[in-house]
């Protein structure tokens, strides 16, 4: 494991395999990343309560800078790139590619090797991109990674 010192894990998260973590991300509890191939996450990106992340075999995930994962998501040998939000519940399959500024809704199912373009807003079972995101929709993906770092620096002091 590589974990940024910067990084906070919460006490009832679990880590392990080969994961990297960058700086000022954080994993919050009962999130689970099991690492049995490659798992790399980025700066300033958040995991989390109960996300799950998963990757094995020949496939390798990776998670771009600041981005949310939350509540719930499963998260399996797929890439995400940078400023994204995968929603609560979202499912996000094998070999799946997820564009920059992207959000992937409440629930949604990304299918096994579904490429979303990036600026894209995903919606459904099976996920179907229904807009293009705005100015507006970007801000708030930037500004709920900050807020997650801002929590991070909390957490990390107690």
């Amino acid at each position: 494991m590589d974990i940024d010192e910067t990084a906070y894990i919460s006490e009832s998260a679990y880590v392990q395999g080969k994961v990297k973590i960058g700086a000022k991300s954080s994993v919050w509890p009962n999130a689970t990343i099991r690492a049995d191939s490659p798992i790399k996450i980025g700066r300033s990106t958040n995991i989390q309560d109960n996300a799950a992340l998963h990757s094995m075999n020949e496939e390798s995930t990776t998670v771009g800078d600041r981005v949310t994962i939350g509540h719930s998501a499963v998260v399996h040998g797929c890439t995400i790139k940078d400023e994204c939000l995968i929603g609560m519940g979202a499912v996000v399959l094998n070999d799946a590619e997820i564009g920059e500024n992207c959000i992937i809704g409440a629930s949604a199912l990304i299918l096994e090797g579904q490429e979303i373009p990036s600026n894209s807003l995903v919606v459904g079972v099976p996920g179907k991109v229904v807009r293009n995101l705005d100015e507006d929709d970007i801000k708030r993906i930037k500004d709920k990674a900050a807020e997650y770092e801002e929590l991070t620096e909390k957490y990390r002091e107690k």
